[in-house]
């Protein structure tokens, strides 16, 4: 990642929107669906990436014996997370300088999660790999990214690309995991709504920035309404812009 995206600050800024985001909500309700199919009783979920905890947070509802870990380059984001779910552990880890507690997990996970990740990297296959020793051979990935086009906002919280089914499957197998489905998700709500976050370029990234309480009080109603309204987005069609990819590791380490 590059050296001007600075994590802790994103979480201490962006956390509580986040947490409110119907995109984020759906994206997470797709990958608990997806490690629930075939989940054991010991299972061991890995989220790389884990942000402020809350994908953990709802997967333990529905896999309350599972073992859960997660890896978070913020130490922001891993504190916010421990205090949401203090059953779970959280570790501040760089993939690309592990530390040297991340040794104690190796061929830890039966499932991993990467969502929303691989967007803000320069080299995804690199990242991929670098998930890798943290995997048992077989273990099933989830892995989500933004398709269609990139908004102002986007580039503002680090994006460097977006992937189509294509380039997110060569990423994969680039990167020695066995891709099972690629599903292009969320039309046509999903697509809606970040049509608005396009439309709306710089000005969102400044509303992010402002205290205007009546912008505050706007956003709040649009996500409440865009919650509503996608339970109603297709889990797969050529039009959508979430890319949910369920994968498996290949080979050995």
């Amino acid at each position: 990642m590059a050296e001007h995206d600075n994590w802790d600050e994103h979480w201490t800024r962006y956390a509580d929107a986040a947490g409110r985001n119907p995109a984020q909500q759906m994206r997470h309700g797709i990958i608990v669906k997806l490690l629930q199919q075939g989940a054991t009783a010991d299972a061991r979920v890995l989220d790389i990436g884990s942000g402020q905890g809350d994908m953990l947070v709802r997967l333990r509802r529905v896999l309350p014996q599972a073992e859960l870990l997660g890896f978070e380059l913020s130490a922001s984001g891993v504190e916010i997370s421990k205090r949401k779910l203090p059953g779970a552990k959280f570790v501040v880890a760089d993939l690309f300088s592990p530390p040297a507690e991340l040794e104690g997990f190796r061929d830890w996970a039966t499932a991993a999660v990467c969502s929303e990740v691989l967007e803000h990297v320069d080299s995804p296959v690199d990242f991929l790999k670098a998930t890798r020793p943290y995997l048992r051979d077989g273990a099933r990935l989830v892995v989500t990214v933004p398709g269609g086009p990139m908004s102002a906002f986007d580039r503002h919280i680090g994006h460097r690309q977006h992937f189509t089914r294509d380039s997110i499957t060569r990423a994969l197998q680039a990167a020695d995991f066995t891709v099972d489905r690629v599903c292009l998700s969320g039309f046509p709500f999903f697509n809606l709504y970040r049509g608005i976050v396009i439309a709306r370029g710089e000005k969102l990234v400044a509303d992010g920035a402002s205290q205007n309480k009546f912008s505050a009080r706007l956003a709040a109603g649009l996500l409440a309404v865009f919650n509503g309204l996608f339970r109603f987005n297709l889990m797969n069609s050529p039009f959508g812009w979430q890319v949910v990819v369920a994968a498996r590791k290949s080979g050995s380490d």
